[in-house]
């Protein structure tokens, strides 16, 4: 039997978080929600597993899903570690979806903040008979973003 769960927030660890945020509140309408975070301490130490951690940043109001919605929370720690640029076929986390009116204009409005294309737009018909209109994107750090309609 599964536990009892609601949906909370996605974290996006930057390496610019307030430059991140302000994209996806430009481009996607996110809202944030105050205060900005700024962490640090043996709390943080034993729940992250790392020695010294420091974030900062910000929880944003994700668009459509009211006052006690999902949020997406971006932090950036003091000490980063690179990986690998992220891929769609990767293991793990893929993207973050938004549905909107028009893919092909919202995929000019991530170009023209500052992300970049993954592929292009395509519509393809689900499982169930619908008609889906998609493409992937990232935003300016790279993470990956579906556009769908």
């Amino acid at each position: 039997m599964p536990i009892r769960a609601r949906y909370v927030h996605t974290n996006l660890v930057a390496r610019d978080w307030r430059a991140l945020a302000a994209f996806y509140m430009d481009v996607f309408g996110c809202v944030a929600l105050p205060p900005e975070r700024d962490y640090r301490g043996a709390e943080l130490d034993a729940g992250t597993g790392l020695r010294g951690a420091h974030l900062t940043g910000v929880h944003l109001r994700l668009p459509g899903g009211g006052e006690a919605g999902p949020t997406l929370e971006i932090f950036r720690y003091d000490d980063l570690v690179e990986s690998d640029i992220p891929r769609v076929n990767r293991p793990g986390f893929g993207h973050i979806a938004f549905e909107v009116d028009d893919v092909a204009a919202a995929r000019q409005a991530v170009m023209a903040a500052g992300g970049g294309v993954v592929g292009e737009v395509v519509s393809l018909r689900t499982a169930t008979g619908r008609l889906v209109t998609w493409c992937y994107v990232t935003d300016p750090e790279g993470n990956i973003l579906e556009l769908q309609a």
